[in-house]
C-alpha cells in the first residue's frame, strides 16, 4: 500500500545519504594523505615550533608498590595539537568539519612519561584521533602508567606522599615542540575511590629546563599527586593489637610473686610485639627513617623489656632469705613509710615486732639454788629463748623484704602503666 512504498522511499533515501556520507569521508581521507607523511613534524616553516597542549585525567590509583616504590595510575591522557597539512574547507566536502581515523596514519608527539618504571614501555593503547578542519588533532589515549615515586615511611600510617608524574617530549626540544597545560590541575572528576588512599590534589606546572649536554630549552609537565593514606585499617590491625598487649606488660607486676608466672608474662608480651614488628617491616621499603609505628612497636618492646628487667631484680627481693642483710634505713623510710602511701598499698600494716624478754644467766622466776639439776635446766630455758628469738628475727627480715618487693611492684606498675598511656596517646594523636 501507500505506506509501505513511503516506508521504502525513506529507507532508500536514507541508505543514499549514509552512501553519500561515506564516499564524503573517503573522498576527504585520499585527499589529506595523498602526499601526507608522518615521519616530520606538520609545520609550514621547520623553524617555527608545534604547540602541544598536554591534559592528564586520573581515573583510578591501581596500586602503590612502597617496598619497591612504584606508582601505578589508570589515566586518560589527551594530546591536542595544530597539524599544517590536515586542513580542509568544510564547503568542498558538504559541511564535513570533522572526521576520526587511526592515530598511526597522522604525526603524534613523542611525548613519553620520564619516570616510567614500566618494563615494557607500551603501556598504552592506539586510539583514533579526531580530526578538525582547521587542523587541530586531538588524541585521548588511555594509559597504565607505572612511575617511580620516592616512598617517604617517615610518619607510616599516619604519612602523605607526593608522587611526580613528569611528561616532555623524547626527541624534540623547546624550539622544535612547545609543551602547555589545558588546566592548573589534572581532571580528577571521574576518579574511583581508592580504599588505602586519599587523593588531596594534582597540580600541574609546566618546567624549562637546560641540560648541561645541550644549549636547547627542554620543556616538560610535572605533575604532583597528593595523596594520604587512609589508617583505619593499620589501626585496627597493627595499632590497637599492640596496644592492648602492651598494657598487660605493667600488669606484671601485679601479678603475685608466688604464682611464679611474673617473667613468662613479660616475654610473652615481647613476644607477640616482635611478631608485630615483623608484620611491619615486611611491608615498608629498606630506609634508613624508621616508621611512626616502628618507632612505638621499638619504645614499647623497650619498656617491656625494662619491666621484665625489673620483675626479675624484685623477684631476687621478695625471695631473700634469712641471710640476707637488714633492710637499710633510707629504704624503710623512703619506701615502707612515703611509697606505699602513694602507690595505695594499705594491706602492708606495720612490723609487727614484740619485745622478748631477756633471759640473763642467773635470773629467774624462782629462786634456783646451786643445784646441778636446776642449772641445766636453766641453760636449756636459755638456749631455747635465744633460738626463738633468732627465728623470729630471721621471720621479720624476710618479711622486710617482701614488704619492699611488694611497694615496689605497685610503684613501678603504675609508672609503666602511665608510660603505655602516654605512648598511646602520642601515636593516636598523629591520626587526628
Amino acid at each position: 500500500g501507500p505506506a509501505l512504498t513511503h516506508h521504502m522511499f525513506r529507507l532508500l533515501l536514507f541508505l543514499r545519504e549514509k552512501k553519500i556520507f561515506l564516499d564524503l569521508n573517503q573522498q576527504l581521507f585520499r585527499d589529506l594523505f595523498v602526499n601526507y607523511t608522518s615521519a616530520l613534524r606538520p609545520v609550514d616553516n621547520t623553524e617555527h615550533a608545534i604547540n602541544v597542549t598536554l591534559q592528564v585525567t586520573l581515573s583510578q590509583i591501581i596500586d602503590m608498590d612502597e617496598r619497591n616504590q612504584i606508582l601505578t595510575l589508570y589515566l586518560w591522557v589527551r594530546q591536542v595539537w595544530m597539524d599544517s597539512f590536515l586542513t580542509w574547507s568544510k564547503d568542498a566536502y558538504d559541511g564535513l568539519d570533522s572526521i576520526s581515523i587511526p592515530s598511526r596514519y597522522v604525526w603524534k608527539p613523542d611525548i613519553v612519561l620520564y619516570n616510567s618504571a614500566d618494563d615494557e614501555f607500551s603501556s598504552s593503547m592506539e586510539t583514533n584521533v579526531a580530526l578538525r578542519s582547521d587542523g587541530q588533532v586531538t588524541w585521548d589515549q588511555p594509559s597504565i602508567t607505572k612511575s617511580s615515586c620516592s616512598v617517604d615511611v617517615a610518619f607510616f600510617p599516619f604519612d602523605l606522599q607526593q608522587c611526580v608524574l613528569t611528561f616532555g617530549s623524547w626527541t624534540h626540544n623547546g624550539n622544535q615542540m612547545d609543551l602547555n597545560i589545558e588546566l592548573d590541575t589534572a581532571d580528577l572528576a571521574d576518579l574511583v575511590p581508592n580504599v588505602e588512599w586519599q587523593v588531596l590534589g594534582m597540580p600541574a606546572k609546566k618546567n624549562v629546563i637546560l641540560y648541561g649536554c645541550c644549549s636547547d630549552p627542554y620543556p616538560d609537565i610535572t605533575f604532583t599527586l597528593q595523596l594520604k593514606r587512609r589508617a583505619s585499617f593499620y589501626i585496627f590491625n597493627l595499632l590497637l593489637p599492640c596496644m592492648m598487649i602492651s598494657f598487660l606488660a605493667p600488669l606484671g607486676f601485679y601479678l603475685p610473686a608466688e604464682s611464679g608466672e611474673k617473667v613468662s608474662l613479660g616475654v610473652t608480651v615481647l613476644l607477640a610485639l616482635t611478631v608485630f614488628q615483623l608484620l611491619v617491616a615486611e611491608s615498608m621499603p629498606p630506609s634508613e627513617s624508621v616508621p611512626l609505628i616502628g618507632k612505638y612497636y621499638i619504645a614499647t618492646m623497650t619498656m617491656v623489656t625494662a619491666s621484665t628487667a625489673l620483675t626479675i631484680f624484685i623477684m631476687n627481693l621478695h625471695h631473700c632469705g634469712p641471710e640476707a642483710r637488714p633492710v637499710p634505713d633510707w629504704v624503710r623510710v623512703l619506701v615502707l613509710k612515703y611509697l606505699n602511701r602513694v602507690c595505695l598499698v594499705y594491706e602492708l600494716g606495720e612490723t609487727c615486732t614484740r619485745e622478748t624478754q631477756e633471759i640473763k644467766p642467773g635470773t629467774c622466776g624462782c629462786r634456783l639454788r646451786g643445784d646441778a639439776a636446776w642449772g641445766r635446766l636453766r641453760g636449756d630455758v636459755t638456749s631455747i629463748a635465744t633460738s626463738f628469738q633468732e627465728q623470729r628475727d630471721a621471720q621479720t627480715l624476710i618479711a622486710d623484704w617482701r614488704k619492699v618487693a611488694k611497694v615496689l611492684d605497685r610503684a613501678l606498675m603504675w609508672i609503666f602503666f602511665i608510660m603505655v598511656f602516654v605512648m598511646s596517646v602520642l601515636i593516636l594523636g598523629k591520626s587526628i
